[in-house]
């Protein structure tokens, strides 16, 4: 066996015994091995399993990869070990949580400034699945948290890194001179591009 083989299989085996999503940094260092070869590896496992349509598929979340089982038998998946369909996002779940994938970090303020309405059950619930997380506190009086999306969210939503989110439609006019506004001017003065605050 190879030397770019054997180290297929043991990222194979850790990221299996894992169960996990884990730091590409942190497999090069238990290799021995550069970053780039470990990169090289892991696209040749990707693509071996993509390939021959395996059960297992490599899920990458920016620094991170994971084994998944691919989401092509996830009907048979659910009856195997009789677990029912996750429930889907509401309508609000959904707004919050693309509020805070494209503008984050924000602070809670921040998203129900834009929706108007209160949005404090919305992001309890969204912090409890696992999709935001919090991740500082901004850097005023009050000093409000900061949420930003996680791993568990781009695994959610198949994507490897937020780069590949949709571009957001462009508006002009009127709309577009508001949602500006209200974006750059927020209460609780969160920064509408996310400028991260002090760490907690």
């Amino acid at each position: 066996m190879s030397g770019i083989d054997t180290i297929e299989c043991i990222i194979e085996a850790i990221l299996f015994a894992a169960g996990d999503a884990v730091p590409v940094e942190r497999l090069a260092q238990v290799l021995g091995a550069d970053r780039e070869t470990v990169a090289q590896a892991l696209q040749a496992l990707s693509d071996r399993y993509d390939f021959e349509r395996r059960g297992l598929m490599l899920a990458r979340m920016e620094d991170r990869v994971q084994l998944c089982s691919r989401p092509d038998y996830a009907d048979y998946i659910r009856r195997a070990t009789e677990s029912r369909r996750p429930p889907s996002l509401s309508p609000a779940a959904l707004e919050v949580l693309s509020i805070v994938a494209y503008r984050q970090p924000v602070t809670r303020a921040f998203v129900e400034q834009l929706r108007g309405v209160d949005s404090s059950g919305t992001v309890s619930s969204l912090v409890e699945k696992g999709l935001i997380e919090e991740c500082g506190r901004l850097d005023v009086p009050g000093r409000p948290v900061l949420f930003r999306t996680t791993a568990a969210f781009l695994r959610t939503f198949s994507i490897s890194s937020l780069d590949e989110l949709p571009s957001l439609p462009e508006l002009t006019g009127a709309e577009g001179e508001q949602l500006s506004f209200d974006a750059g001017m927020p209460a609780d003065g969160a920064p509408p591009g996310g400028e991260a605050g002090q760490g907690v």
